[in-house]
């Protein structure tokens, strides 16, 4: 039987139509500055890690390619393992702790002196010796995960279930714009100078750095210090925080540690939170294999030399900047558990052409040889139509990889309990380190099996695959209406 609705409208008067939805209300202050501690903090990964200082550490400081990668591949396995045994208790104790703002800022004054100390990795090691950089490197590493379980934690007190998802992709378009800022200033400042006549380039390097000693390679490091010193103010000025509960720290500890373990062996109890974290660890660890060896990759198909990647680290930066706004925007009107799915198939299109692309073809169908074909234009990089079209696949592969962390991020908030978020994102940081080794691993196998840099790719777009199919098994992440 159907029920009629009554209503108090008399017969023969037209219904007043529906009352247009509110829109949603601006970010606060306090959201607003939660979102720029991550926009303050992400430049250490672009300049320290992926573009500037780790390659000049590993091929200037070490000396050696090989001995360099090792190098640095100890660094993520040891700050990775680091991570993976500690961060889950951690954020459960921060739940009984209760604030998060002291244990933030306590890393942060523990990180940005030893950033800072990175200027002094000298290529003729009369500064600090290869050793004392590797332990400051694992030491930053670590406490740049221990911000992001503290800093997610604060995510729901920041902005609300409402505009968690506007203020999460605010913050990955925020460290992506920040780190395309500092990189171009670098460019500009540091690297430019002395190799091009442009009346916009200063003369030679700013502030009488000297290129021999590698100044513009270490000077990033007291920059990324400085900057992330500026970015973490307003944070700890206006994002609200966490009541006292009163719990020492070592008992919080102490109960943090037993409801981690509890939580690990009842994750049954939270199985769309289990499943979803599962496989995040397994489509994220594609992702970051994508990244990581996505520079490799493209110096070497490409042939790129030193300036062309810079530049092609900043253009990719920048695009990224609209894939933190894609993520935020699809979370709102999809879900996210919809806009992971977008992405991740994003991401393995743009993988898929990339591996049929090189200097002489395009996209696998199209020979291609300089020799008869003008240069499309006349700029000092990026003159032919395969290094243009492989800068737009990487265009979509920034917009697509940084959405998903976007998205992922506001996925676990939908599934946990409000109460709970420090722990989960305790797990969370823990999916983000358990097999970080993994993507590379398959890389270098299939690479070494099939002696093709291609195959390596291939092992990516496997770990793509399987997390997306993980995600089929995930029931909640949809639209907040």
């Amino acid at each position: 039987m159907t029920e009629t609705l009554s209503t108090d409208v008399p017969p023969g008067v037209a219904a007043s139509p529906p009352a247009a939805p509110a829109k949603p209300a601006p970010l606060s202050l306090g959201a607003i500055s939660w979102s720029m501690f991550e926009g303050a903090r992400d430049p250490f990964v672009i300049l320290i890690t992926i573009y500037i200082f780790m390659p000049y550490f590993a091929n200037v400081v070490v000396g050696d390619p090989v001995a360099g990668q090792a190098a640095v591949a100890r660094i993520g396995q040891w700050s990775g393992w680091t991570v993976a045994l500690t961060a889950p208790f951690l954020g459960a104790s921060i739940d009984r702790l209760g604030p998060r703002k002291p244990w933030l800022g306590l890393c942060v004054l523990l990180m940005v002196p030893m950033i800072w100390a990175l200027w002094w990795t000298k290529p003729d090691h009369s500064g600090i010796s290869i050793g004392t950089t590797v332990a400051l490197a694992v030491a930053i590493n670590v406490l740049f995960a221990y911000t992001e379980v503290f800093h997610n934690a604060m995510l729901m007190r920041a902005a609300g279930a409402r505009q968690a998802h506007a203020a999460s992709g605010l913050a990955l378009a925020a460290g992506n714009g920040m780190s395309v800022l500092m990189m171009v200033f670098v460019l500009w400042a540091f690297v430019l100078p002395g190799e091009t006549n442009w009346s916009f380039i200063p003369a030679h390097p700013l502030f009488g750095l000297d290129p021999v000693m590698h100044e513009p390679d270490r000077i990033v490091a007291p920059i990324v210090a400085v900057l992330f010193v500026l970015g973490a103010i307003p944070l700890f000025l206006f994002t609200p925080d966490a009541a006292k509960t009163g719990i020492p720290p070592l008992t919080a500890l102490a109960q943090g540690t037993r409801a981690t373990w509890s939580m690990i062996k009842s994750l049954s109890g939270y199985k769309d939170a289990a499943v979803f974290l599962a496989s995040r660890m397994i489509y994220v660890d594609g992702m970051t294999a994508l990244l990581f060896f996505g520079g490799v990759y493209a110096a070497g198909v490409m042939r790129w030399g030193v300036l062309e990647m810079l530049t092609y680290g900043v253009l990719l930066s920048l695009f990224a900047v609209f894939g933190g706004f894609l993520g935020g925007w699809m979370d709102g009107r999809l879900g996210p558990k919809r806009a992971i799915q977008i992405e991740i198939v994003g991401a393995l299109i743009c993988l898929t052409s990339s591996l049929g692309m090189g200097r002489e073809k395009i996209l696998y169908l199209w020979s291609y040889h300089a020799a008869d074909h003008a240069p499309v234009w006349s700029g000092p990089m990026f003159r032919t139509l395969p290094e243009l079209v492989y800068l737009c696949i990487g265009f979509g592969t920034a917009v697509f990889v940084t959405g998903t962390y976007a998205s992922s991020r506001t996925m676990l908030t939908r599934l946990t309990p409000a109460e709970q978020t420090g722990s989960f994102f305790g797990l969370y940081a823990m999916s983000n380190t358990a097999t970080l080794w993994l993507g590379a691993t398959l890389v270098g196998l299939f690479t070494v099996l099939f002696h093709s840099s291609q195959a390596g790719f291939f092992a990516i777009a496997l770990l793509l695959v399987v997390g997306l199919a993980g995600l089929c098994f995930v029931k909640g992440g949809k639209r907040v209406h």
